[in-house]
């Protein structure tokens, strides 16, 4: 007999030998079934540790002199392109009049031909080239000062030119009667021809992330004083058979920064659900009707600061592409993957600008006056949310779950055992005895 080791007190293992073991029926049926449920419950266990859920922190947005971009993309079927400006303004006194890059106006049809694409129309910061006009031809802008930029120093060779020195100065144009450019270039009669058609703008716009407002209105818009005015003269002239303007729209998509990308929300999988909840749209698909050619629409818009960190994200270069720099559509996006966007909250208001009681609600008084249009009016949170993603559980936690899972199949299907033969042992006693 081996002599025994120091260590043979301490073994909390103790052995027993071959001829003190009894195999049983009942036993192989537990054995099996334990093995089965420890095979289950170790796959779960390796199926929460591939898990990758999102987890979100709130903290305080510390970020500084920040631009934000805005994506959007709006039908109006009862208003022309020609009638249609987009500006932008906010707290920091920034003002940006009838937006000139990023943005499309799609030209479409009078809704009672189907609403097709006429035409699409890149807005640029350019005039009409009028080549051909004599080179030394210098066109009056009827008693307005040049805009700066015109193509040449001092002149409006173009009706739009005179446009812009009229806007400049604060004043309503019209139709352009009497205006020797627009005479020439038939601007009266392009508006008459437009004047049934619908319009679509679609394009993405970058302004200061401080509190602000943009919106849709008709005419050309101009500073009077400490005023925002739009020159409303062509849009209260009905067109041919008597056809009115009024600001129905359809907002196909509005957002603040990127969108999340599908292939995050594919990767996520089932668990996808409740962070893809979050960064729906709540105006993509709104619809508004009204045939009150006076009437105003207001989207009260609350935007949260979002960040969104993917899996090993800290382990690359963090280069998020921000400011002027980055062109359209990329602001806000990083090489590793991790996105810096907006979510929103929208309360809707609307009224008519002739005043008088509202006609859900007696009790409510609209007040008089305005400018008929769609208004955007958006805040920002002070609050910033960062989801980020990480694995549901550690390897040590894996394994932990796993010896855990082992152990305790283990033991209750040893009590299990232990319990099935003690019965049948008692059993057969009470039988022989009984015989």
């Amino acid at each position: 007999m081996a002599p025994k080791s120091r260590f043979t007190r301490l073994d909390a293992f103790t052995k027993t030998v071959d001829e003190a073991r009894i195999r049983t029926t009942s036993g192989g049926i537990v054995t099996i079934v334990s093995l089965i449920i420890v095979l289950y419950l170790a796959w779960g266990e390796w199926r929460d540790y591939r898990t990758i859920i999102i987890q979100p922190e709130l903290i305080v947005d510390k970020g500084r002199g920040e631009r934000m971009e805005i994506h959007l993309n709006v039908t109006f079927p009862k208003v022309p392109c020609e009638l249609l400006t987009l500006d932008v303004m906010d707290v920091s006194g920034e003002q940006q009049h009838g937006i000139m890059h990023g943005i499309n106006k799609v030209r479409l049809r009078p809704s009672s031909e189907g609403g097709g694409v006429i035409d699409v129309k890149a807005l640029r910061n350019e005039n009409e080239v009028a080549i051909h006009l004599d080179p030394n031809y210098c066109g009056g802008c009827y008693g307005a000062d040049a805009p700066p930029n015109a193509q040449k120093k001092g002149c409006c060779n173009t009706c739009e030119e005179v446009r812009e020195a009229y806007a400049r100065a604060g004043w309503a144009f019209g139709s352009g009667e009497n205006v020797e450019q627009c005479e020439r270039e038939h601007y009266s009669e392009k508006l008459m021809e437009q004047k049934a058609e619908g319009c679509r703008i679609e394009g993405a716009l970058r302004v200061n992330k401080v509190i602000g407002n943009f919106h849709l209105a008709p005419g050309r818009s101009f500073s009077n004083g400490h005023h925002h005015v739009h020159d409303l003269k062509n849009y209260w002239e009905p067109g041919p058979n008597n056809v009115k303007h009024d600001f129905t729209h359809i907002i196909h998509s509005l957002r603040f920064g990127p969108q999340l990308p599908e292939d995050v929300t594919r990767k996520l999988g089932p668990n996808a659900l409740p962070w893809t909840n979050h960064h729906l749209n709540p105006l993509d698909g709104t619809r508004q009707d009204t045939s009150d050619s006076n009437f105003n629409f207001m989207y009260f818009v609350k935007i949260v600061p979002t960040s969104y960190l993917p899996l090993g994200w800290e382990k690359k270069v963090r280069n998020i592409i921000q400011g002027d720099s980055a062109s359209l559509g990329a602001l806000g996006a990083a090489g590793d993957g991790s996105v810096e966007t907006h979510q929103y909250s929208v309360t809707i208001h609307k009224r008519s600008l002739s005043g008088g009681n509202d006609e859900d609600h007696e009790e409510k008084f609209h007040a008089k006056g305005g400018i008929p249009g769609v208004f955007f009016s958006y805040d920002i949170s002070p609050m910033k949310v960062i989801n980020r993603e990480q694995k549901s559980k550690t390897f040590t936690g894996f394994l932990t779950g796993l010896c855990a899972v082992i152990g305790g199949t283990l033991t209750v299907a040893a009590a299990v055992d232990r319990g099935l033969f003690e019965g049948a042992t008692r059993l057969k006693k009470l039988r022989s005895k009984e015989n």
